[in-house]
């Protein structure tokens, strides 16, 4: 993308630092919409940073201004229980904001729209399947429903001159490497630290990605002429059990795997007693139900679009990906 006049959106979060990085070395000139000044040295210095937000229409219009590519990772992240009071702000940034944003990219005639969804917009798992884009999303909780109403209006973005589609919509499964944060990042600590014990008998399935392999499928999904106007899912190629990815990681720390598994029925229980005294006396149980409820969760997406449409290679399967991963977390630069 040498050359090329990039807005990315969330640059500051996991994707977005390492994507602005991949830009710059590219040979693009990058703007970059933040709300607060970001850390020194989080971004390179020839990086140009706007200050504001997505219900901001001067900072946006500043963004926007000159660009070709709009990178847009900015959102109101996944929480395990929200709760209604927080509903007007999932709304507020991932939809409106989706769509101010949209507003002015296609007023300064930007030619690609690259929008970073979820595979959580499919809903619930279906053991017997893996969801592909044909499939109709079923979104269930706040964060879903909005990051798939945002999806609607990127669907539906067209330049103002050609009335072509400019948006990519991006669906990535769950995302590890060295910068994780949520679920893997608490399953790699405490399976170091030798404290993990599985739930459930660990055949449920999962659909992961490498955070640099996503870096890489949003570049080619503002590159590729063919990718406008469509969906994809970012997987690493492959759908894996539970405990493939728990054998995989111990293998990578040095631990033996886990012996024994808890049974989900009681386990839940206990997780739900404790859940509900904490909440009487104050005080957080680090076990809940959705916690159980997300250990033992089945995730099948099929990501073989990508990769036949636009010859995406993901460059991390399961060892690799957690190899790279355990080796920067444990450098002395981490």
């Amino acid at each position: 993308m040498s050359g090329s006049r990039c807005l990315v959106t969330g640059a500051t979060g996991v994707i977005g630092t390492q994507l602005v990085e991949a830009l710059v070395e590219k040979g693009s000139i990058v703007t970059v919409l933040v709300r607060n000044d970001p850390p020194d040295h989080l971004l390179p210095a020839a990086v140009t940073i706007v200050r504001g937000d997505l219900l901001n229409p001067e900072a946006l219009r500043k963004a926007t201004s000159g660009v070709d590519t709009v990178f847009h990772l900015a959102a109101k992240l996944h929480l395990s229980n929200p709760g209604s009071d927080l509903n007007e702000d999932y709304r507020n940034i991932n939809v409106e904001g989706t769509r101010l944003l949209l507003d002015h990219a296609q007023a300064a005639k930007v030619r690609r729209f690259v929008y970073f969804s979820t595979i959580n917009v499919y809903g619930p798992g279906d053991p017997g399947r893996a969801f592909s884009e044909a499939d109709t999303p079923a979104p269930e909780g706040i964060y879903a429903q909005t990051k798939y109403e945002g999806e609607k209006f990127v669907l539906g973005a067209q330049s103002a001159e050609k009335r072509t589609p400019i948006g990519v919509v991006l669906r990535l499964a769950a995302v590890y490497g060295p910068h994780m944060k949520g679920n893997y990042s608490r399953l790699v600590r405490a399976v170091s630290k030798g404290f993990f014990v599985p739930v459930g008998n660990g055949l449920n399935r999962r659909t992961l990605v490498h955070e640099r392999d996503v870096v890489a499928a949003a570049i080619l999904a503002a590159e590729h002429p063919q990718a406008a106007g469509q969906i994809f899912n970012v997987t690493d190629g492959h759908i894996h059990t539970f405990n493939e990815i728990l054998a995989t990681i111990c293998q990578v720390v040095n631990r033996r795997p886990p012996r024994f598994h808890l049974p989900v029925a009681p386990f839940r229980l206990l997780a739900g007693l404790a859940e509900d005294v904490s909440r009487f006396v104050g005080f957080r149980s680090p076990i809940v139900r959705a916690t159980v409820d997300k250990l033992i969760e089945d995730v099948a997406v099929n990501g073989e679009k990508l990769q036949r449409e636009m010859n995406f290679q993901p460059q991390f399967d399961l060892a690799r990906g957690w190899r790279d991963t355990m080796e920067h977390l444990s450098s002395p630069a981490s």
